[in-house]
């Protein structure tokens, strides 16, 4: 790209950056910044431990998009300078005013797409689940390669992962894994995964060389924090030990310190065997389960918000919301936006941004 070119291009971002400054309100922002820290500085904030962290949270998030903005506009000046410094001759500027020109547009592109993120728990960790659908090897198989894509992503969005619960296939792959993914908005940008993932192929396990179709469902829920109640009665609980490890376990663990719990009067079941002792597992267990609760709360307000528009809820395995297609061509589809890639190689690999941003604009129409 030469030097018109990215004057050219700086001038429909500056266009953008005005227009999200307008719907931002960055000026109000900068108010509740302001009102928030003053409220930090009271005598008893600390006491309200609930409240206070509410207020913490909310905080850094307006700090996260105020600071994100301003970022991008001291960018944007910078590259103005570089710009005048390329445009009087002084062609040693050139590489990097062209590097860093790419680096603004996928940060401009990214803060866009942040902005989408305004739900109640968009800001909070995820818990994330893959369980194999029917089909033995081919499911379990296809759950592995949906946990390869996405560690893939969760690393190139530097988020930390905690492996909880696994299950391996009989013979190959993966029963269930659940996973903690800890980081600024991972639940916000993973939310729209929940669903049934379909997979198209030709069966690497069959010697007839048949095509097989497979499916594996992805369960994301909000990491719960301390701003989140969740009450739950003990008695509404059946704890069980087990010994942790094994087959694709991080440890073999020759004492009964794996938790399975069940929430009687949903039937929710939740697992941890990631900790090292039982307190450990059992406390990360109630986290989960509170995290399903909380799921199943806003599940019923989604229901009533649907019945009120006249639309039908989803069956969870009815809902295929993707299909990745290897042969007879290649192709992964998302049948809610009708996002497509032809790519399919670099979508196993974790290049799977368009997809989730498809999803979130789709929710704003």
């Amino acid at each position: 790209m030469d030097i018109l070119e990215i004057r050219r291009e700086m001038t429909g971002v500056k266009e953008k950056l005005t227009g999200i400054r307008g719907h931002l309100d960055l000026e109000k922002k900068n108010d509740e910044i302001k009102e928030l820290e003053g409220e930090t500085l009271k005598d008893g904030f600390w006491n309200d431990k609930k409240q206070s962290s509410k207020i913490i949270k909310n905080l850094n998030s307006l700090k996260v998009i105020v600071g994100e903005y301003n970022d991008i506009s001291n960018g944007i000046d910078e590259l103005d300078l570089l710009i005048e410094f390329v445009e009087a001759g002084e062609e040693e500027f050139a590489e990097e005013l062209q590097t860093k020109f790419s680096k603004l547009i996928k940060e401009i592109e990214d803060f866009d797409t942040s902005l989408l993120l305004d739900g109640e728990y968009d800001e909070n960790g995820a818990i994330f689940t893959i369980h194999a659908g029917a089909g033995g090897t081919e499911s379990c198989d296809w759950a592995e390669m949906l946990y390869r894509m996405y560690s893939r992503w969760f690393n190139s969005k530097g988020y930390k992962v905690e492996e909880l619960d696994y299950q391996a296939g009989d013979q190959v792959g993966i029963k269930s894994i659940t996973l903690l993914v800890s980081g600024s908005r991972a639940y916000g940008y993973l939310k729209g995964e929940k669903g049934v993932h379909r997979l198209v192929r030709i069966s690497p396990f069959d010697a007839a060389k048949k095509r097989h179709t497979s499916f594996a469902s992805i369960d994301v829920t909000p990491e719960i924090d301390d701003t989140i109640n969740i009450e739950i009665v003990p008695s509404d609980l059946k704890v069980d030990t087990f010994r942790a490890g094994g087959a694709g376990g991080q440890h073999v663990n020759t004492t009964d310190s794996a938790v399975r719990m069940t929430h009687l009067p949903t039937g929710v079941i939740v697992g941890c065997q990631s900790g090292r002792s039982q307190l450990q597992n059992r406390e990360t267990a109630l986290k989960m389960l509170k995290s399903k609760l909380l799921e199943i709360e806003m599940k019923k307000r989604e229901d009533e918000l649907k019945k009120l528009h006249g639309e039908q809820s989803d069956n969870s395995w009815g809902n295929q919301i993707r299909s990745y297609v290897f042969q007879p061509y290649t192709m992964v589809k998302d049948h809610r936006t009708n996002t497509e890639s032809g790519n399919v190689k670099a979508v196993m690999d974790g290049e799977i941004d368009n997809f989730i941003t498809g999803y979130l604009r789709w929710m704003k129409k």
